[in-house]
This record gives C-alpha cells, sequence and structure tokens, in this order.
C-alpha cells in the first residue's frame, strides 16, 4: 500500500502564488533586480533594520505557533502604535478646555471627515490594549516566562501594565462628557481616601486643597484645572514614560533570550518525561533555530494586519460612546469607573475607599513584582506547566479569576443605587434601595482576634501541613508568599461576612477613618 502524501506546508502552498507576483510585470517595473534568499541576507535584514533588530537573528521553532504567545506582547505594542498615530491625528481637532472638548467631539463626529471612525478605531483600541496587556502578563505567567534571567524584566512588564491603566484612565476624561466626568470623578475620589495624604484617608494630615486628588485635578472638583493636566498626562508624560520602560523591556528580552523551549514528543510526555530531563538527553534540540526573517517575522505581521482589519471593522460597526455634556451639578445613577477599574469600585461594597481604591491597589502591583523573587521552582520555564508548579498556577489563577470576577459584577450587574442586578434584568429607577440596617460591626476587640487567628492560622498552618512548601522557601519568602497570599482572600472572606453574617466592619473606629 503507498504511503499518504504529506500535507504541504504553509509557506509551499503559498510559493506559486509569491512565484507569480515576482514575476509579473508590475513587480518587474518597480524593483529591477532580485533578492537573494540566502543565509547573509535574512540576517542582514533583521541587523540593518532598525525595527527588527530588537529581534535576534535566529529563534526557536517552539516561539512561533501563535498559541504560544498568542502575539499578545507584539500586538500590544502595535496597538500603542495605532493609538499614538490616532492620538496625534485628534489633536489636530481637539482643545483641552470645558468649553470647547465636547463640542469638538461632536465636530469630529460629524463635521470632520473621517473624524468618527478616528475616535472609533482610538477609542476601541485603547480598551483592546488594556485587555492584551493584562492577556500578556497571565500568558507570561502560566510559561514561567518570568523566572532567572528574567526576573527585572517582569518588574518592567508589570510598570507597563500600571502605565497601560494611566494611559487609558487619563484619556477618559477628555471626551468632557457625563461619562467622562463622572467615571473620573470616581476614580480621583479614591485618591482623597489615600492613608496621611487623602483629607478623607486614615491618619490625614493634609486638606482638601493640597491632597492627592488635588494633586490629580488641580483643583478640589473635576473642572478646569483638572482636564488639562490629564491631556497633558495623556498626551505627553506618560507616553514618553511608556516609551522609556518598552526600550527597557526590549533591550532585556533580546538580553536574555527567548523563553520558548521544545517540549518532548507525545509519546515521551505519555510516559511522563518532563521537558527538563528530555532537554539533558536531548541537548541538540536547544540548539535548533530557525531565521526571525521570515518565520517570525511574516507571523507577526498577518497578526497585525488582522487586527487592523477587526479594529476598522469594529469602529465602523460600534461608535465610541458619548453622552450629554458633562454636568457636575447631575450624578448619573449608576456612576462607573472606567471598566478596568470598577472592580475596585465593586470592592467598596465590602470595604472602605482606603482600603478598596488605594491599598489593595498597591498589594496588587507589589504582589505582581514580587512574583520572581518569591518563586524559587526553576521548572516550567519556556512552556505551559500546571504539574510541576501546582501552588503558583493556581494561586495565580484565583488572583485572575478573582480580578475579572469583580470586573463582571461592578460592570454587568449593578444598576441604579448600585443595586444587583442579573444581566438580563432591566434596571429599575424607583426600585427601593436594599436595607442596611441589619448590618452591624462586631466589637473592636472581637475583630481584632478574628483578624489575628486569620493570620495566625493563615500563616502557621501550611507551616504545620506542607513542611516541605515551607523548607523549599525558606522563612522570609514564605512570609512574603503567605501576606500576599492571605491579603487575596481577605476579599472572598469579606464578601461572605457581609452577604451571610450582615457584618459590615470587623473593625471600626471612625475618628481615624480606620474602618475593616
Amino acid at each position: 500500500m503507498a504511503d499518504a502524501p504529506k500535507p504541504m506546508k504553509f509557506e509551499e502552498r503559498l510559493a506559486p502564488v509569491a512565484r507569480a507576483i515576482r514575476t509579473s510585470q508590475i513587480w518587474k517595473s518597480i524593483f529591477r533586480h532580485g533578492y537573494q534568499d540566502t543565509p547573509r541576507n535574512r540576517s542582514l535584514m533583521i541587523l540593518s533594520n532598525v525595527f527588527f533588530h530588537i529581534h535576534a537573528v535566529k529563534v526557536r521553532p517552539a516561539a512561533l505557533p501563535f498559541r504560544y504567545t498568542w502575539r499578545m506582547g507584539e500586538l500590544s505594542f502595535y496597538l500603542f502604535l495605532v493609538l499614538t498615530v490616532t492620538g496625534i491625528l485628534l489633536m489636530f481637532y481637539y482643545r483641552p478646555t470645558v468649553e470647547h472638548a465636547y463640542w469638538d467631539m461632536k465636530d469630529l463626529a460629524y463635521v470632520v471627515p473621517f473624524g468618527r471612525l478616528l475616535r472609533n478605531m482610538h477609542r476601541w483600541s485603547a480598551h483592546v490594549m488594556v485587555l492584551f496587556v493584562m492577556f500578556h502578563m497571565i500568558s507570561v505567567f502560566y510559561r514561567s516566562a518570568y523566572k532567572p534571567p528574567r526576573e527585572y524584566n517582569w518588574v518592567i512588564g508589570v510598570i507597563l501594565l500600571l502605565i497601560t491603566f494611566l494611559l487609558s484612565f487619563t484619556g477618559y476624561l477628555l471626551p468632557w462628557d457625563q461619562l467622562a466626568i463622572w467615571a473620573v470623578t470616581v476614580g480621583t475620589n479614591m485618591a482623597a481616601n489615600t492613608p496621611i495624604l487623602g483629607s478623607e484617608g486614615p491618619l490625614a494630615i493634609v486638606g482638601p486643597d493640597m491632597d492627592a486628588r488635588f494633586v490629580l485635578l488641580g483643583s478640589k472638583i473635576v473642572g478646569q484645572a483638572g482636564l488639562l493636566r490629564f491631556y497633558v498626562l495623556h498626551c505627553v508624560l506618560l507616553p514618553v514614560a511608556f516609551l522609556m520602560f518598552i526600550a527597557v523591556h526590549f533591550w532585556r528580552i533580546r538580553k536574555d533570550d527567548f523563553s520558548a523551549v521544545p517540549v518532548p514528543p507525545k509519546e515521551e510526555r505519555a510516559k511522563g518525561v518532563q521537558p527538563e530531563e528530555w532537554h539533558k538527553q536531548h541537548p541538540e534540540v536547544l540548539q535548533e533555530k530557525v531565521f526571525t526573517w521570515p518565520h517570525l517575522v511574516s507571523r507577526q505581521f498577518v497578526s497585525a494586519v488582522v487586527l487592523t482589519m477587526v479594529l476598522v471593522g469594529w469602529s465602523l460597526l460600534a461608535n465610541a460612546p458619548l453622552e450629554e455634556l458633562a454636568n457636575p451639578n447631575l450624578t448619573p445613577n449608576p456612576s462607573k469607573a472606567p471598566w478596568y477599574f470598577v472592580g475596585l469600585q465593586e470592592l467598596l461594597v465590602y470595604f472602605d475607599p482606603w482600603i478598596a481604591g488605594v491599598v489593595f491597589p498597591t498589594l496588587i502591583i507589589m504582589g505582581l513584582m514580587a512574583i520572581p523573587y518569591v518563586d524559587p521552582n526553576p521548572r516550567g520555564v519556556g512552556y505551559y506547566n500546571f504539574r510541576e508548579r501546582r501552588f503558583a498556577v493556581s494561586m495565580f489563577t484565583v488572583g485572575v479569576v478573582l480580578w475579572f470576577g469583580l470586573i463582571f459584577i461592578g460592570y454587568y450587574m449593578r444598576g441604579p443605587g448600585w443595586e444587583l442586578y442579573m444581566p438580563w434584568e432591566a434596571w429599575n429607577h424607583h426600585r427601593p434601595p436594599s436595607s442596611t440596617a441589619g448590618l452591624r460591626n462586631t466589637p473592636n476587640w472581637f475583630g481584632f482576634l478574628l483578624l489575628a487567628g486569620y493570620g495566625a492560622l493563615g500563616m502557621g498552618l501550611p507551616k504545620l501541613l506542607f513542611k516541605d512548601f515551607y523548607k523549599k522557601l525558606g522563612p522570609v519568602r514564605y512570609g512574603v508568599v503567605m501576606f500576599f497570599v492571605l491579603a487575596m482572600f481577605f476579599v472572598p472572606v469579606k464578601v461572605i461576612l457581609r452577604n451571610f453574617f450582615d457584618i459590615k466592619y470587623l473593625i471600626s473606629l471612625p475618628a481615624w477613618s480606620l474602618n475593616i
């Protein structure tokens, strides 16, 4: 029986098309001589190009499949470039004053040729970039690409994630409509609850005319000064900061090498062979590489083209929201922060503003930055692996699910009066608010005991039950890891206490603005 013919590779299928294009009269009229496809020229395409030289000349084949990185990092930077181009074009038609900003948005929609498409592209690209940067971070974690020697580059990535959030948040105010002014009002009000530096936070040492919110807005309310500050931050300071950190990020990727490694064949994996052992038995597989040009660059180009087509189609079909002219005296019900911060707003149901809006975001950023330095497990670098990283992957997944779960509840399930609605329910502005009369605070001494018991059990039990886990981490790493784990699980604990036991605060010290 004759052997079945092998399926043709993608490059082999495109070869006749490419040959027909290169031999056409149009092609020959533009390009007078051919391009010799040699290893040297493939190398020069990377080394002599100002944009491509951030890549290595060769990469491992494991880095090529779309499912490895999902192209999230590359597409995130591409979206930044799209936002830069569309943002510069929008600046020609926008004036950052309360008298003109809203009407400039109207002109873009109805007067400026392609103005609506331009604004839609900018708006939707910003939202997609926030999402892609988060997905990129998640992908990097699951591939253990933050482990030595890439710890510092992970920290740079966390900073870039924070700058991405701030870029989107500062741009939220610029349309100067009701959605913009009240979303920013909700966000900046959290800054007023900053401990010590916020006029409404615990241990406040400053008044409302010089606290953290005033620094952001240049005023006690969202007005002309705040619009101008957000405009400068959005168009100058934050993009410059992003470019500085992304340059370091790319440079470290180039110096630290790409993390992708080949994995054993299915037959070997079925026998339980781990990639690290397989690499020791077959060291030649780590040396196998292909030229970045055209193998990786072509895939990046196709991904960017597809994303551009999706964004253009989305921008043609869906308009960026623009509500009524901003009115500081008319509060919409409900007033929501931007979707990526609405999870923090949802936490206001269960925590004081200084905890929900300041402490938890700080802990999230610090916890993410600490990950490479508290994870001593050397396994899993360059491939998706759960079996060898059960604790790390489980805790990170819980955090991701908790984050997106809070966003979903706040964005889709909160209606007027911040009442809870099912996503398919219609909002009722005349619905009586849920009674909070039954909520109670525990006595402070009992609350202190509960918190102390939660911390003691959380720190002590894993140490007793999983001695090998404690031994691998050591006392310092173990303490840091369990601190962040307990802080994360305190959120669902507080949700349970409020919804099932009617407990609002464990500790309440109103004179100090300290309620937990």
